[in-house]
């Protein structure tokens, strides 16, 4: 995301000593309550967060890697409940918001355990809700969303740490794993629990896996990939029906054409939608999500945000020169964009008390949306990035121009795919089995940097004589797309005494999202420190 200057002046200033109010607790909401503390401490403003679950904020990207085993809990906290106590900030875990009346600012609140149900006042209310999972329309499953909690002994979508604990016995005992719908994270599943001894087999649609992402050549090399990790794929393949045991525990899964997939697990990757219903009931526009504008506000007053997955950022103002266009997207699922937009709200609250405070008036540069995120596949055995537009063919005339540059090794299972504008540009990549290649077209796509003349280029750095892709980059370069964290950055905590990933994470939070860049955090010590890591 990029940062472009506001034309007008931000109205209703947050001024000192009102509440803010966070519903949700997850990484999002985590990660705006850390960049606020300070404020609450010095009691600038009054800080509550209430979470539906009762742990605190944890990484939810790493739910699937504590279920195979490969993340402790320990350490994939986000959030400490005593310490923000410490700084007089208020965490209500375990409780529901069930109701937003806006013309008293007030908050319906019932908790979990007892039932009892009180008010709670707010100045300012930041929505952090996230996203639930799509249930699929099966024979054997209510798919009525609200029915999560009560899908058969054996199905999960594996969102939360409860589903992580029930999805552990089964991989404990290397159960058989069924995966139904072949995207990012079902495939991410499929393959952690085929590293764990988990016999595993992704049940997907259409022809090829990440159909979303991926051509048809790239979709083939993928699936010879997992096949070759030991992941069974069936595509093309409607399912209709989930079978259940006498006890109610799944058993397998039935396709249309009556074929079965045997399982001891039935992981549903169907996508998510916006948690919208408290927005709706507070009268708050809604899509496909709770809809803000660039300044991320909800409501006219400007006493409603939203961040994270539940927002969708969709200018209400026709003669906005700041947003590209009128079309709004819904979750991503991706962390880093939430994380910056809960970054840019704590700075602008800020702001505000810094100008109410000095007289003036807070004049902000609003958060707008950069290139599309890239897509990772993140797993042991595969390594898998792509991004933007990736249609078309090498010989295909391209309208307005540009060009398809491709390649493919099907020995090395190895491909990759750049679609070019006409000023040589990235419209569009996917690159596969080519980690450092992958990470330096990502980067050029991340920039809007032309592509070289000679694009060939760009495989080198993955080949025998290449070397570290670390030692390529540049203080500028990003090495944690999540955060936004760079080599120079990087660089600076090692060269002050940072010796681990751990002691980099805590200083630049790097690796706390995804933790794809763990590896090249771990290299980038190495080289500057000398030690292994």
């Amino acid at each position: 995301m990029t940062l472009h200057r506001s034309t007008r002046p931000v109205g209703t200033p947050v001024r000192p000593g009102e509440h803010v109010v966070v519903i949700g607790f997850g990484p999002v909401a985590a990660r705006f309550v850390d960049d606020v503390a300070d404020l609450a401490a010095e009691g600038t403003i009054r800080l509550t967060v209430i979470g539906g679950e009762p742990d605190p904020a944890y990484n939810r990207v790493l739910v699937g890697e504590h279920a195979m085993g490969r993340a402790e809990l320990a350490t994939m906290g986000l959030a400490d409940p005593e310490s923000l106590s410490q700084s007089g900030i208020d965490v209500v875990l375990g409780t529901e918001v069930t109701r937003i009346d806006r013309s008293r600012r007030v908050l319906h609140v019932t908790d979990g355990p007892s039932g009892a149900t009180r008010e709670l006042g707010y100045d300012r209310l930041v929505l952090a809700t996230g996203a639930r999972p799509n249930l699929p329309v099966l024979r054997g499953i209510n798919p009525d969303p609200h029915a999560y909690e009560h899908l058969p002994a054996g199905v999960t979508a594996l969102r939360d740490l409860r589903d992580a604990r029930a999805v552990r016995e089964v991989v404990e005992r290397r159960g058989r794993v069924v995966v139904l719908g072949g995207g990012v994270l079902g495939l991410e599943a499929a393959l952690a629990a085929s590293e764990a001894g988990c016999p595993a087999t992704v049940v997907h649609h259409a022809p090829w896996v990440m159909t979303r992402s991926l051509d048809a050549a790239g979709g083939a090399l993928l699936g010879r990939a997992l096949a070759a990790a030991g992941v069974g794929v069936v595509s093309g393949a409607q399912a209709r029906e989930v079978l259940l045991d006498e006890d109610r525990r799944f058993r397998g899964l039935r396709l249309e054409d009556g074929r079965e997939v045997p399982g001891d697990l039935l992981l549903l990757s169907v996508g998510v939608t916006a948690r919208t219903e408290l927005a709706e009931g507070a009268g708050l526009r809604t899509a496909r999500g709770i809809v803000v504008d660039h300044e991320l506000e909800a409501d006219v007053e400007q006493r409603v945000f939203a961040i994270g997955d539940c927002a969708e950022v969709l200018c209400r103002d026709p003669s906005c020169q700041v947003c590209p266009g009128r079309e709004g997207a819904g979750p991503s699922g991706l962390v880093g964009p939430g994380w910056r937009q809960a970054e840019w709200l704590a700075a602008r609250f800020r702001a505000e008390l810094r100008a109410v405070a000095e007289g003036g008036t807070a004049v902000l540069a609003p958060l707008t949306s950069g290139p599309a995120g890239a897509v990772r596949l993140k797993a042991h055995q595969v390594e898998l990035a792509c991004a933007g537009a990736v249609g078309g063919l090498p010989w295909e005339p391209r309208p307005g121009g540009g060009s398809v540059v491709q390649w493919a090794d099907g020995s090395a299972g190895t491909y990759a795919k750049l679609v070019l504008a006409p000023d040589r540009t990235l419209e569009g990549y996917i690159v596969l089995g080519l980690p450092r290649s992958a990470a330096g077209i990502g980067l050029l796509h991340d920039r809007g940097e032309a592509v070289p003349e000679d694009p060939s280029v760009l495989l080198r750095l993955d080949g025998p004589d290449a070397g570290g892709g670390e030692s390529r980059m540049t203080p500028e370069s990003t090495v944690c797309h999540c955060a936004g964290v760079t080599m120079g950055r990087i660089t600076d905590v090692v060269e002050e005494g940072a010796s681990t990933v751990e002691e980099v994470s805590c200083a630049t939070r790097a690796s706390t999202g995804c933790g794809g860049c763990k590896g090249a955090v771990a290299r980038i010590i190495e080289v500057h420190r000398g030690v292994a890591v």
